[in-house]
């Protein structure tokens, strides 16, 4: 299973940044390959300042070796060796009219000092996050997610819709990063799915990405914007490093288990503003947003 996700997601690494090139028209994604001392490695790659895309990434890395200590009072075991793989991306737009998004799909095994596996899972998902919400974009981003969903099981797409609305929150702020989408993990082998069946889904999912984002891009790449809007996406911005610092699992897991720091921090934005005190204009659009993410909104 392992083989056979990996190569999975080198395939899906190649077919996404192939076509987030093609739409950019200016930048291309620069490759690093990158070698872990503790076992594995990784590919990364970066596009930066495009026509379209100001910053983003679109890495995928297999990793293993002894279970950091760290990592063991996690998961409450003692020996233990891992595997790990996914490929995780994040994609920060130049124009506050069009979103960031974020999606991750991840396998995780873990084994006994026999060599045995012990416990395995996939996880990920995706979600969106607008700096000015087009209603419309909304629903197109969730309903792809809930068609891919709904080839497997009809009750996923509201379950993880939930919980991707419960994780993705920034609790000291009391709104969501973003919108939602998807978000699912510790997926295991049970009597109504195998392994095998998750494979397929969390695939579905994989491949349900660039038809799930590409087309709220090419609407809204070319809008104009103001300096003001510019100025709102750099402070919302200023959420989403909040949330990837302080909350973000995959985020911690890389930092304790000696992670590529530049991969793991990949997911920050080049341009920030931390704005004392700052509040939108009453009745504005930006207010609008502000007021949406303090509680999810059934968007299909």
């Amino acid at each position: 299973m392992k083989d056979k996700f990996f190569n999975y997601i080198h395939k899906l690494q190649d077919s996404i940044t192939s076509k987030l090139e093609a739409i950019d028209g200016e930048a291309t994604f620069h490759e690093d390959i990158w070698e872990r001392p503790e076992g594995g490695g990784g590919r990364s790659r970066i596009i930066q300042n495009g026509a379209v895309f100001e910053k983003g990434g679109v890495n995928i890395s297999g990793v293993h070796g002894t279970l950091p200590d760290s990592m063991k009072k996690y998961f409450g075991v003692e020996d233990a060796d891992f595997f790990a793989c996914g490929l995780s991306l994040v994609l920060h737009p130049k124009s506050p009219m069009v979103p960031t998004v974020h999606a991750n799909w991840r396998y995780f095994e873990m084994y006994d000092k026999d060599g045995n596996i012990v416990d395995q899972w996939f996880g990920g998902g995706q979600d969106l996050t607008p700096y000015y919400l087009f209603d419309e974009d909304a629903k197109h981003f969730h309903r792809t997610c809930k068609t891919a969903c709904d080839k497997h099981n009809s009750e996923f797409y509201p379950k993880y819709k939930e919980r991707c609305d419960e994780y993705f929150y920034n609790t000291h702020r009391n709104e969501g990063r973003g919108i939602g989408g998807l978000f699912f993990d510790y997926c295991k082998s049970t009597d109504t799915m195998s392994m095998e069946d998750w494979y397929n889904f969390v695939t579905e999912v994989g491949d349900s990405f660039l038809e799930a984002y590409v087309p709220i891009v090419e609407k809204r790449k070319d809008l104009s914007y103001t300096h003001e809007q510019r100025n709102w996406q750099e402070v919302r911005r200023g959420r989403y490093v909040e949330f990837n610092l302080v909350h973000d699992k995959g985020t911690l897991f890389g930092l304790k288990t000696n992670g590529r720091i530049e991969s793991i921090l990949m997911s920050l934005p080049p341009h920030v503003q931390w704005v004392y005190d700052h509040k939108p204009e009453t009745g504005s659009e930006e207010e609008r947003l502000v007021k949406i993410l303090e509680n999810p909104v059934e968007w299909v």
